[in-house]
Order: structure tokens, then sequence, then C-alpha cells
């Protein structure tokens, strides 16, 4: 009996050795979920209203979540606002909100439910992840009580969170975020935590991050999790508004995925009305799969393999130097027709691609945008621009840009290149974009005609040009380096 129990942990330890070995990949799951939302009020709703809404949307989140398991997913990730929607006031969303505990605590809500007083949300997602044997990573509220001594106490006596939760295969509480970076609306309903969370948690398949829509495109704790916590794989719930050219879902998400070398699941809500949708499982070397869909109100599941340490994997891409070519060549040729145009309430440069090949040059402060390019077919009724961006963007947020581009305008009037447009004709048979970037954190985006991703049809070279590998396989919407300099926000 001493020798069985002297030798028990040495066993155990050789099993979770052998096991983290043999997790050289795994299956991800996000599941992009059309959410049912509580009728409009600015009074708070009964508990067991508030209750019986949340439950209409884990009905159909469990059932995601059972299917996703049914095919061998190890993780699956649900959307912000998946539970109980959005646009609440202040008091009419703490009906929805619950006590969640810090996962220092060690609890499995599914078995021991009321430890820290009525939390059915949290019991059932537990429940959901523990009987079907997958981690489970969705977007409640959490409530804290705070005391009138604490300067920072709302008038109301609580601090209120948006907050992500992860449960592992037994159930357990491994991880809880508070969201760090507020969209504007998001100010009426919650408050954001006085330091920035960098949450972390470790798996039999990688270390895993986790943040919060917004937050993606700001340092903390974005940057901070990839570059200073080692993550493996981000976990990214959002709701998120597309916004042609640059900041659809997909195409930015993917980009970032690439930008930062690590693997991101993102799942995003789902509501066509208001441009929401675009979830995907994507690597540093390009999207596994992804779904962009404006023409249906439907949920929609996705799984893909993934390396679990992507860093390590042979397709690894390697280390990019985002200026070195940019600042090493000679300006191209600058087009006597420069103007300038708007794009998200950005100023830009452009210049405009008037024949059918070629090389421009076109700068707005310290940043140069080179491009050369030769289109399959030069058409009369389709206008192309090379366009730069150096600045401090200042709508919904403040963050500092250098983005090159090269897009298609609407029309061929040249006062509507910028606006949103989501279909093309013409493909191109080559294009390197590069740039004289500031930063070392740049972001490369190729979308084609109909908002359309092209995973394996670009690349990004060490010298940090962005080229094609053969003649694109569907019209050109955009090719762009987006580029955050952190530093000047």
């Amino acid at each position: 009996m001493l020798l069985s129990q002297a030798l028990l942990p040495a066993v155990v330890f050789a099993h979770a050795a052998l096991q983290a070995l043999a997790s050289n990949t795994f299956l991800a799951a996000v599941y992009e979920h059309a959410v049912i939302l509580p009728d409009p009020t600015e009074q708070p709703v009964s508990p067991s209203d508030a209750l019986a809404l949340m439950n209409k949307n884990m009905d159909v989140l469990e059932g995601a979540i059972k299917e996703a398991a049914r095919q061998g997913a190890h993780i699956i990730v649900t959307p912000e606002d998946g539970i109980y929607g959005w646009r609440f006031t202040r008091e009419a969303i703490y009906p929805y909100l619950e006590d969640i505990p810090d996962p220092m605590v060690n609890w499995i809500p599914c078995t021991d439910p009321s430890r820290f007083g009525p939390a059915p949300v949290q019991e059932r997602l537990s429940c959901m992840a523990r009987n079907n044997s997958i981690y489970v990573v969705a977007n409640i509220g959490d409530k804290k009580p705070c005391k009138s001594s604490d300067p920072s106490c709302p008038r109301d006596g609580r601090y209120q969170y948006n907050t992500d939760v992860v449960f592992d295969t037994q159930g357990k509480l491994v991880a809880r975020y508070h969201k760090y970076n507020l969209f504007e609306e998001e100010s009426n309903q919650f408050n954001y935590p006085k330091e920035a969370e960098a949450v972390t948690f470790e798996t039999p398949f990688g270390k895993f991050g986790i943040f919060t829509c917004f937050d993606i495109l700001f340092y903390e704790p974005a940057v901070v999790l990839v570059s200073k916590m080692q993550v493996d794989t981000i976990l990214f719930l959002t709701a998120w508004m597309n916004v042609l050219p640059f900041l659809t879902a997909i195409e930015f998400h993917s980009a970032w995925a690439m930008g930062m070398h690590v693997n991101v699941l993102a799942a995003n809500t789902h509501n066509t009305s208001i441009k929401m949708t675009g979830s995907g499982i994507y690597a540093p070397a390009g999207a596994r799969t992804y779904s962009y869909n404006m023409k249906t109100e439907d949920g929609h599941l996705l799984i893909a393999e993934l390396d679990a340490h992507p860093r390590l994997s042979p397709a690894a891409p390697p280390a990019v130097s985002w200026n070195s070519y940019a600042l090493s060549v000679e300006r191209f040729s600058q087009n006597d027709h420069e103007f300038t145009g708007i794009i998200f309430e950005d100023r830009f440069t452009f210049t405009e691609l008037t024949k059918p090949g070629g090389n421009l040059t076109v700068c707005q402060k310290d940043l140069c945008c080179h491009l050369g390019y030769k289109m399959a077919e030069k058409r009369d009724d389709e206008v192309y621009v090379l366009g730069a961006f150096d600045g401090l963007h200042v709508i919904e947020g403040q963050y500092y840009l250098q983005i090159c581009t090269l897009l298609k305008c609407p029309s061929t009037n040249l006062s509507t290149c910028g606006q949103p447009v989501e279909t093309a004709q013409t493909k191109f048979e080559m294009f390197s974009l590069s740039g004289t970037f500031g930063t070392s954190y740049v972001f490369p985006e190729v979308l084609y005609s109909g908002v359309q991703l092209a995973p394996g049809e670009f690349e990004v070279l060490s010298d940090g040009r962005l080229i094609n590998q053969n003649t694109t396989s569907k019209p050109v919407l955009t090719v762009t380096l987006f580029g955050r300099w952190y530093e000047k926000d």
C-alpha cells in the first residue's frame, strides 16, 4: 500500500507528460450566435425574467457545445453578449449579473452551485463543460460590491464588469477576465477594472490568453499576452460591427493572428441589422476556417485543427522587419494626381493606379507606401488607389495608426475612394506592398470581392513586403498593411 501511494504521483506526472507531448495539435471550435435579445427597457426586469431570457440563449449555445464535443473539439468559444444581448442601461443590466469569484478558489459550479451565492448561469455553463468534456468559454456579467470609502466606487455601491469565463473539462472555473477597453456605449453599463488584466491558463494543448472585442486594438492586454506572457492561442469573444475597408471582423482578426504569430479563436455575435458577423479560427499562416454571412440570421459552428504551439511549428512564418524593404529602395514614381480621401474619419493621401501595371509610392508624414503591381486586366469601370495614413485615429477611442493600402473605389468618381465597397471585378497577376513603418506591429490583410479572405494566396516576406503567390483567384477589394504604433497613442 505504501509503495502504491509513493508511485502514484510519479505515474500521474508521467501520464500528464505523455499527454502534453502527444498534444501537438488540437481541435478548436467557435460559435457565431444569433442572440435572442430582451425587450428594450430602461427599468430592470425581475431576476426570474432575466434568467429565462439567458436560458433561451444558453439552450442554443448548449446545442452548439454538444455538437462541437461530438466532433471531437477540445475547446469552444462563444461570443461577447451571447447570453443576454446589449444596449442596456446600468440599472437594466443588473438582474443579468452574477458574482464571479477569482478562479483561485478552485470551484466547480456544476457540483457546488451555491458556494458563492446564486449562480445559475455559471452552474449551467460549468455543467455544459463537464457533461461534454470540453473547455467552454463564454461572456457574462460580473458584479462586485464596493464601499463608499473607495473613491472609485460608483454611487450605486457596486462595480459591474463585462466578463469572460472559462470552464475546463471537469466544469472547473479556470479563468475570469474583466474587459478593460470598453466601447463607448458600454460605459453606460459597465466599469473597467482599475488595471488591465493579463489572464492566462494552461491546458494539455497549449497556453491560452483571453480578451474581449475592442481590447484587440490596444496594447493592454492584447499585446502583453502575446509578447510578455507568451501565449500560444488567444480566445477572442466579440460583438464586432463590420467597418469596410479595413475593420471587417474576418480580415482584421485573421491579420492580427498573422501579425502576432499566434492562434486566434474569434467568436462573433450574429445580427445583420447592425452588420455583426464574421467568426473564424485563425493560425499565424492564415485562416483555418471562417464564416461571414450577411444574408441569413442563422448561427454557425466552426471547427478546425490548430497547432498547439504555433511558434514551434514548421509552418510558423519568419520574423518580419516591417520597414526593411521600404527603407532600402528609392521612392517609386509618384502619380501627379495625388488627392485626399476619408476612411472611417481618417484623412488618407491617395494616388490612382492609372496603368495596368507599374510601381507607385504615396507618402504621408513619415510613412511612405510602395506598391508594385500588375492587373490581369485594366477595366475602365473600376478604379483602384494606393493610400497612406499616418496619424491618430480619434473615433470611438484614440489610437495611432500607420496604414498602407491598395483599395478599390466604389465608383470611377475619385471622391468615393475610401467608402465601403463589397464587390469588384479586377484580378491582379501580382502585387507587392510595403511601407516605412515606425512600428513593429503591422497586420497584413487581403480581402477579395464578396468580403472573402484569401488564405494561402499571399505571404509576408521577412523584409516586410506583402506579396501574392499567383494571380488572385478572385477580384481584389483591398490589400493592406495595418500598423498600430502603440507608443504614440
